[in-house]
C-alpha cells in the first residue's frame, strides 16, 4: 500500500535527527498502489538533498526516482536518478551524477542515500 510506503519515508527522515534539521514533504496518492512522494531535507551542517520517487508497491523498484544532495551554496555533491540518458552506462538507467562526472549505480533507497549523506557531513567535521 501506497500509504504505509510514504509513512515508511517519513519515519525513516524522522529517525535521523541527529544530522536532519527539517524537512518538507509532498505527497500525491493515485491508487492503493501508486504514489509519488517528494521533498526537501535540511541537514545540520546547512547542506540539502531534494529527492523525489515515483513508486508502484506492486512491484519491486520505483518508477522513476531522484536524489539531489548539494551543500550549502546549491553545489551538486551528489545526484542518483534513473533517467535514461547514459547509454554508455552499465547498470542503465540507474546511474549517479558526481562533480567528477557520471558512473554506474544500482537503485538506492532512501536508507542508503542518507547514509552517505551522514558520512559526507562527519568526513567535514
Amino acid at each position: 500500500m501506497i500509504a504505509k510506503y510514504f509513512k515508511k519515508v517519513e519515519n525513516n527522515l524522522d529517525e535521523n535527527s541527529h544530522f536532519i534539521e527539517d524537512f518538507l514533504i509532498n505527497k500525491q496518492t493515485f491508487t492503493k498502489e501508486k504514489g509519488t512522494i517528494e521533498g526537501e531535507v535540511f541537514f545540520n551542517d546547512e547542506s540539502r538533498m531534494d529527492f523525489m520517487e515515483a513508486v508502484n508497491t506492486s512491484k519491486k523498484g520505483k518508477d522513476k526516482y531522484s536524489y539531489h544532495y548539494m551543500d550549502k551554496e546549491k553545489e551538486m555533491i551528489f545526484r542518483y536518478d534513473n533517467a535514461k540518458h547514459h547509454r554508455e552506462i552499465k547498470t542503465i538507467p540507474h546511474h549517479k551524477h558526481t562533480p567528477k562526472g557520471i558512473i554506474e549505480s544500482s537503485e538506492p533507497n532512501l536508507n542508503q542515500i542518507l547514509g552517505e549523506v551522514e558520512k559526507n557531513i562527519m568526513n567535514e567535521h
